[in-house]
């Protein structure tokens, strides 16, 4: 208990001085986020419209240049955690047309690749004929 308790006060106190970070990569050709003021973040995601996100108090958001990179900032870890998981869910990532929003160096796993080794069968093919 003594290292759980002496864990959680250390977390406390030195995120308080330093904050949160989530990162989020936008992934599509045409797909960008931009800052709309202090408080809103609008994203082009492919559909027919801009979506407008507002951001909540104590979370901050930066766009990089090339409008495709977000860093969320903020003192308490369960707001920004659930800002990122929010905007995330805009678009999420598709893994066989590799697009969307997803969190910074999430990979991908396509379904029946594990690896990127060959070890899961197509149900249309046997075990005999696939390895031929």
């Amino acid at each position: 208990m003594h290292g759980l308790a002496r864990a959680l006060v250390n977390n406390a106190v030195e995120w308080r001085n330093q904050g949160w970070t989530r990162e989020l990569e936008i992934v599509g050709i045409g797909y960008r986020a931009e800052m709309k003021g202090k408080g809103m973040v609008v994203f082009s995601l492919g559909y027919s419209h801009p979506i407008e996100y507002p951001l909540p108090t104590g979370v901050d958001c930066a766009v990089d240049a090339k409008l495709t990179k977000l860093t969320l900032n903020g003192i308490d870890r369960q707001k920004v955690g659930q800002v990122a998981a929010e905007m995330r869910s805009l678009r999420p990532p598709d893994p066989y047309k590799n697009k969307g929003v997803r969190y910074s160096g999430e990979r991908l796993k396509k379904e029946g690749w594990q690896d990127g080794s060959k070890i899961a069968l197509s149900h249309q093919h046997s075990a005999i004929s696939y390895f031929k």
